[in-house]
């Protein structure tokens, strides 16, 4: 199974000054396009203290100037890797347009705040759902997960003000290098990567071999 892909130069003149603008106008392009089931899905890959990996596919909430923002338990097993080891990487794979952005960097907690805010924007069944699930660990059967949801609908009916659970909230990765790869004809993909050495230095732009 092998594909060829044809598409655009994508070359250094193209690239905005800043990753995150250039960020921005590739998912603008993406989500308006029409092409991609939720273009806001990413992988996130962590690992343990000792090293080692796991990679889960979560959606994208917010991005901006500051980076990257998801939400979880904070006791599920990428909770628990990036309070342990907070070296992260997100990987968007959009594949319909031969494209894919790669971000490595570090993950640390979006402040109360900012968390409760989001969680008032979530639908009731989703807010009630951060409570009944104590993700990653272990449950019984299905029936014990539908039980502790259905205890909670009826402490909490629609319109009901649902807190937000103390173990749920936001992670903001911090990029400290993130790769824009467009795929190209007999594999000579162009992979351009924004690099810097610490989050007050300028970013500068290396082009990787594909």
């Amino acid at each position: 199974m092998r594909e060829q892909y044809r598409s655009e130069d994508f070359t250094e003149k193209d690239l905005a000054a800043d990753p995150m603008d250039q960020f921005a106008q590739w998912f603008r392009q993406v989500a308006g396009g029409g092409a991609l089931h939720e273009p806001n899905a990413m992988v996130v890959s962590t690992a343990d203290a000792e090293g080692r990996p796991s990679s889960r596919t979560v959606l994208l909430k917010h991005y901006d100037e500051r980076g990257f923002v998801f939400f979880t338990n904070y006791g599920s097993r990428k909770g628990r890797e990036l309070t342990a080891n907070p070296y992260v990487s997100l990987l968007f794979p959009w594949h319909p347009l031969a494209r894919q952005v790669i971000v490595t960097g570090t993950a640390a907690r979006v402040g109360r705040e900012e968390t409760v805010a989001y969680f008032r924007t979530r639908p009731h069944g989703s807010q009630l759902g951060a409570w009944a699930s104590d993700q990653s660990a272990v449950v019984g059967s299905r029936q014990e997960l539908v039980d502790r949801y259905e205890e909670l609908a009826a402490r909490y009916p629609e319109g009901e003000k649902v807190p937000a659970p103390p173990q749920w909230g936001g992670f903001r990765v911090v990029p400290a290098a993130i790769e824009f790869w467009q795929g190209r004809e007999n594999r000579l993909h162009d992979r351009l990567r924004y690099v810097r050495d610490s989050p007050a230095a300028d970013w500068r732009v290396e082009r990787l071999c594909p």
